[in-house]
């Protein structure tokens, strides 16, 4: 009877730093096995290294390490109280344990991305609501949740079968899992998942569109990203948050243009685009004669692409890489240049901030062949962008900031009118 006790004590979970999580196991720590296992911790139990602000180099608050948890102090708005981790996750499996203040509202998000244009994570990265549904009302004259809003649904997407959902009260804590697999997605709450599907497909664009996310370019499409947790103006604590990465598919090789329609195809802007009979992409100035862009309907970090271009009715262009549309049709990313002759095609041009990055020598403007097909080849891995021009090299650049973008391939149109290019043979290799 005695043992029995002592046994119950140990494994009882409080809030210090020297509380046992779980039956002899200190909290923020890793078994020999899990550590054997890939796991690691992105908290120390100690310290907030490795946090930062959202869009920030140094944590600001409102958080702080408490008693062997990391607490929101519960002043953050949804304008800010973000964090994020420093390094970035594709496909992982995380774990961590949280509670809540009554009627508190707290999340998990993941693919988190940092760009000039995103002034707040969730327009980018999938939420793993935490939240007191019980109370929240009470708390908060009377407003009542709708169901993509309550605790363990992926925010504004998908919701799980609330009658068998085991969520702990307000004040006790919950362990909650995400699992990132190469674009199929499980949450767990309490041991039992929640939800499961599978990011991209056409069910999760259909509920994109109909939904919050609807004019939210960017939101859910990068494939790797920060954590981040929220403060949303309650106080909530974590801990014990460990993650494991997972290996990522096999590289895809595919045509991004079938030669019939737009499919895997999104048009940002008036200008035309369509598939002429020869079977050709083509763009061309429309009457507003302003900028237009094509985005492929998929982010593309790591890949060697190749494609043939004509230009007509002097041609200006370009194709840019790791590009997002945060905001109606202004593009910010990296573009290869495709120009009138002497205007550096092959050259790479930032659409924010620095301008050009790299122009050709004058030596290498013969290398067009203007009015007539050209081969472009651009091969982007990690910070690394090359160009070739019909089999000559380019461009040869390693870049920090093009090394942490995420983004589509987007063709672009010049404005100022009176533009036409055509596209073929648009073929791609993952890396």
């Amino acid at each position: 009877m005695k043992l029995k006790t002592l046994l119950l004590a140990v494994c009882t979970l409080t809030a210090t730093a020297t509380v046992i999580s779980g039956c002899g196991r200190k909290p923020n720590t890793l078994t020999s096995a899990e550590k054997a296992d890939g796991w690691q911790l992105l908290f120390d139990g100690e310290t907030l290294d490795g946090w930062r602000d959202y869009n920030g180099d140094s944590l600001t608050g409102p958080w702080s390490a408490v008693d062997g948890t990391i607490m929101a102090e519960g002043s953050g708005s949804d304008s800010n109280g973000y964090i994020v981790t420093d390094r970035e996750y594709a496909n992982f499996h995380l774990k961590w344990e949280w509670k809540i203040s009554k009627g508190g509202n707290s999340g998990m998000m993941y693919h988190v991305v940092e760009r000039p244009g995103f002034d707040v994570p969730y327009i980018t990265g999938p939420e793993y609501q935490l939240i007191d549904d019980d109370n929240f009302a009470e708390m908060n004259d009377g407003y009542q949740l709708e169901p993509w809003q309550r605790c363990a649904v992926d925010y504004a997407m998908y919701v799980p079968d609330f009658e068998t959902r085991k969520l702990n009260p307000y004040g006790e804590w919950n362990e909650s899992e995400i699992i990132f697999d190469n674009g199929h997605v499980t949450y767990i709450l309490n041991g039992q998942v929640t939800v499961e599907f599978d990011a991209w497909s056409e069910d999760w664009f259909a509920r994109k569109a109909a939904g919050k996310w609807a004019d939210c370019t960017e939101y859910g499409m990068s494939r790797t990203g920060h954590i981040c947790l929220q403060d949303h103006g309650y106080p909530a604590w974590f801990r014990n948050i460990r993650i494991k990465e997972l290996p990522a598919s096999e590289p895809v090789e595919k045509d991004l243009f079938n030669g019939k329609d737009l499919t895997g195809w999104i048009v940002y802007g008036t200008d035309p685009w369509y598939v002429d009979e020869e079977g050709c992409l083509v763009c061309e100035s429309g009457t507003d004669n302003t900028y237009g862009y094509l985005g492929t309907s998929e982010y593309y970090d790591n890949f060697d692409l190749t494609l043939e271009f004509l230009q007509e009715s002097a041609g200006n262009s370009g194709v840019f890489v790791r590009s997002v549309v945060p905001h109606g049709v202004t593009v910010s990313g990296w573009q290869v240049e495709v120009a009138p002759p002497g205007c550096d095609t092959g050259g790479v041009y930032e659409s924010y901030g620095r301008g050009w990055l790299y122009q050709i020598p004058d030596e290498k403007e013969n290398i067009l062949r203007y009015g007539e097909w050209n081969t472009m080849r651009i091969r982007l891995e990690g910070d690394h962008l090359q160009s070739w021009l019909n089999g000559e090299p380019m461009t040869d650049i390693q870049d920090e900031k093009i090394g942490k973008g995420h983004g589509r391939i987007c063709l672009q149109i010049h404005d100022g009118g009176g533009i036409k290019v055509r596209w073929r043979n648009l073929h791609i290799k993952t890396l």
